[in-house]
């Protein structure tokens, strides 16, 4: 493996890692602290360092939208805000093991929105596995697969939040087609534009809804015992995953970069044990499903996209 693929691939694995371990440790700060504020610090935090390091790397002309105004605000508004406070809201209701398998989606609603919005129609294999990745998530969601009418006795409350994690990942499949067309733009300015005008859409959600009762201004006490965990989500989370993530993926291909998303339901599994959590059988059945299913449609389009040596 050359130098450029190895550390190519090490980045893409950090990145996954720290969105892996990220919603365990999100989970432990919603106790004290609602999902819409934590999001709202998340991306605080992280738009700031975000700035810095693409002025520095690219100059302060680089932020600027130079005609592209529409699109970034529409993949802040939509994919970053809209996906951050769904995904983040959604957890605070439901579990984190349950999250990260709906996540897992993500690829295969990618597929789907492509077929959709681009005509680019996935193979008969790939269909197939995005069928098997959808029960997979249906196992986990309606407790082993025993029907609606236990879906339905089961808690409004994590059916909701279940909801809206979803929701959020449809979000963020958005974002990935708007981004899409942002022709000559760095990934690095992609994604600090659209931080910037998702962290302004946070805040012009949270200040009705705190309004409302539905979001509060944490305890400082509170929001010292868990800078930790907020340091966490916005410097590493957002802004150190993103740009591994983005070297990551020019380095190794998307179709490389994905199958490492693959690894989510792992790490947070892997954290959730490590927190003393008991993993419930279905979760366990349900992601093994989910992961082989991404797992083998990966490897299908990687043999389909081999190179074939011509022979002489």
């Amino acid at each position: 493996m050359n130098p450029l693929s190895s550390s190519g691939f090490a980045a893409t694995f950090f990145a996954v890692l720290i969105w892996g371990t990220q919603l365990p440790i999100a989970k432990g700060a919603m106790a004290d602290i609602d999902g819409y504020s934590i999001t709202l610090a998340r991306y605080a935090i992280a738009v700031i360092g975000l700035v810095l390091i693409l002025a520095w790397r690219e100059g302060i002309d680089a932020l600027l939208f130079d005609g592209h105004g529409k699109r970034v605000v529409a993949a802040g508004a939509i994919g970053m805000a809209g996906s951050g406070l769904l995904v983040f809201t959604g957890l605070s209701l439901t579990r984190p093991e349950v999250t990260v398998i709906i996540i897992a989606l993500q690829p295969a609603m990618t597929a789907v929105a492509q077929w959709i919005f681009r005509d680019r129609r996935p193979s008969g294999v790939t269909i197939a596995c995005l069928i098997a990745a959808f029960l997979g998530v249906a196992y986990v969601v309606t407790g082993g697969g025993h029907g609606l009418s236990d879906l339905l006795r089961s808690s409004p409350q994590e059916l909701l939040g279940n909801l809206m994690v979803l929701l959020g990942g449809i979000a963020w499949v958005g974002y990935s087609l708007l981004v899409e067309r942002l022709h000559g733009w760095s990934s690095l300015r992609i994604a600090t534009m659209s931080c910037v005008t998702a962290s302004a859409t946070i805040v012009i959600v949270w200040l009705p809804l705190l309004a409302l009762g539905m979001a509060s201004i944490p305890d400082p006490a509170k929001l010292l015992e868990h800078s930790w965990r907020l340091g966490y989500l916005g410097v590493l989370g957002v802004t150190v995953a993103m740009i591994l993530w983005n070297v990551g993926s020019r380095r190794i291909g998307p179709l490389n970069a994905m199958l490492m998303v693959n690894l989510m339901p792992i790490f947070t599994f892997g954290m959730r044990a490590l927190q003393g959590e008991t993993i419930r059988k279905t979760e366990l059945i349900g992601a093994a499903i989910v992961v082989s299913a991404l797992l083998a449609n990966n490897a299908y389009l990687r043999w389909v996209n081999r190179p074939v040596a011509i022979r002489p």
